[in-house]
């Protein structure tokens, strides 16, 4: 896999929670999900993909 070894991988994974934080992860990876279902569909030829857009949370306090 791309030279990846597991030490290389548990780097990786640090930055990203500390560069988007744990509340953001799991948005993150379905966003990623979906992605890689539609680049899967479109390689297939399937004419229908996934194009819904989430609504966002705006209930949260900021401050």
């Amino acid at each position: 896999m791309f030279g990846f070894g597991m030490p290389e991988l548990i780097v990786i994974l640090v930055i990203v929670l500390v560069v988007f934080g744990a509340g953001r992860l799991p948005e993150i990876g379905g966003a990623l999900g979906k992605s890689i279902r539609n680049f899967k569909k479109a390689s297939e030829g399937k004419e229908e993909i996934e194009i819904k857009a989430e609504k966002k949370d705006d209930t949260r306090k900021e401050g």
